[in-house]
């Protein structure tokens, strides 16, 4: 087999069942059609660079963007919290989340018991008016809890305060807050 194999590809004779396992040998006839497709190739990269290119990214305004900002978390109740703001052009959403403060400590019993909770959401625009306040109760497994409520439209250039605390039976709140500059 060798032998033929070498034979082959001496004489760029190659059975079709072996064309993927030895390559041709360059034909003494063709030395310049190497050559040429070379050039031919590299001729089309450089026209296909030179092209002009359209911008395939997407523009977007200002107005479709949505920004999101969440304040430092704190520790309320045993549990993490935090108050966030979804910024949309003029329009903001509010929420708080709830959820593990960290790992359980040695021989805490897994899944924890649910605790019943009481949380408060409000905001106000700073300078300005309020633009509402949520109170509830949420239920706090082992899973991160949104708490949601406040939706306002502001003015451009205002900064929103929010405000969000979370309180159980045996303990007090601790509020978190967030400052949200509204860029339009």
């Amino acid at each position: 087999m060798a032998k033929f194999l070498s034979w082959a590809y001496e004489m760029s004779y190659v059975p079709r069942h072996l064309s993927l396992i030895v390559p041709l040998a360059p034909s003494k006839e063709e030395p310049m059609n190497r050559i040429a497709r070379i050039a031919a190739g590299a001729a089309g990269a450089t026209a296909l660079l030179a092209a002009p290119v359209p911008a395939f990214a997407a523009t977007q305004t200002a107005a479709t963007t949505t920004v999101t900002t969440c304040g430092w978390s704190g520790l309320q109740a045993g549990l993490s919290t935090k108050v966030c703001a979804d910024v949309t052009g003029d329009s903001v959403v509010l929420y708080g989340q709830i959820g593990l403060a960290g790992p359980p400590s040695p021989g805490t019993p897994w899944p924890p018991a649910p605790q019943e909770l009481f949380t408060r959401l409000s905001a106000d625009v700073a300078g300005g008016g309020s633009l509402g306040a949520v109170s509830g109760r949420a239920v706090f497994t082992v899973s991160t809890v949104r708490v949601d409520g406040v939706t306002a439209t502001v003015p451009c250039g205002s900064t929103v305060h929010a405000s969000f605390s979370v309180e159980s039976y045996w303990r007090g709140p601790a509020p978190v807050t967030v400052d949200v500059p509204v860029v339009c």
